[in-house]
């Protein structure tokens, strides 16, 4: 006859004690090391994500306002560039249909058809009379006008007179800002460039004229104009030829 084990010789061998925590954490789908997982982030991983986040903005900033300086600084150049070709247009479109016109002064003075000064403020940089003036409108006026350039608080300004002899000029027009001197050339029939335009002709008027503008904090910027043909200089001495 065959002892029957005794109940003590039945038992399993013994587990560990963690072999239930780990059993019922695999029920669940988990391991012991993604247990963790669900406890969320320590305080020093949710501060350098923050920091991360932090670098990221700060970066992001910084380009975006980089690139709406630089926008700023383009859009103002070409405002820039864009007034300048404005003024070379009405200098190109008045000096390119210039005509010998003697004219009067408010004051009743004869004014050579085409004059300039150096005299500050006080007087125009540059006066001359052009044709080509449209009258759109069938106003009791010439097809000629009067046109002064004039360097005042500034700026670069452009005078038309509605009447040639002895009429007050209209409000100016601002072609250019912080302007701070013009200089002008002139070319004679020699082809010389002179300093001063003293003709000894009161209708003469200059092959070219060549404008030298200069700015605050911009670079000098030198424009040149052909101008519209005059009457030939009388040599001195042909006459009695």
């Amino acid at each position: 006859m065959v002892d029957s084990p005794t109940p003590e010789c039945a038992q399993s061998p013994s587990v560990p004690a963690f072999a239930g925590t780990r059993s019922s954490v695999n029920d669940r789908g988990f391991t012991i090391f993604e247990r963790s997982a669900e406890h969320g982030f320590t305080l020093i991983e949710l501060l350098v994500a923050l920091m991360i986040f932090a670098m990221l903005a700060a970066a992001g900033v910084l380009l975006l306002g980089n690139s709406v300086s630089a926008q700023a600084q383009i859009k103002a150049r070409l405002d820039d560039m864009a007034a300048v070709q404005r003024a070379a247009g009405a200098l190109a479109g008045d000096l390119g249909q210039a005509v010998p016109r003697i004219t009067r002064t408010e004051a009743g003075t004869n004014a050579p058809a085409f004059w300039a000064h150096d005299d500050g403020e006080g007087q125009p940089v540059m006066q001359l009379v052009r044709g080509g003036w449209d009258n759109l409108g069938d106003l009791p006026r010439p097809s000629l006008q009067k046109v002064e350039y004039w360097v005042r608080q500034g700026r670069l300004e452009r005078r038309t007179y509605a009447q040639l002899d002895g009429a007050a000029g209209d409000d100016p027009a601002a072609l250019l800002e912080n302007v701070e001197a013009v200089t002008l050339r002139f070319r004679d029939a020699r082809g010389e460039w002179l300093e001063q335009w003293t003709p000894s002709q009161p209708d003469l008027l200059p092959l070219a004229v060549e404008m030298t503008v200069k700015r605050t904090g911009e670079p000098p910027v030198t424009l040149r104009f052909l101008v519209a043909p005059g009457p030939i200089e009388k040599m001195e001495g042909a006459a009695g030829a």
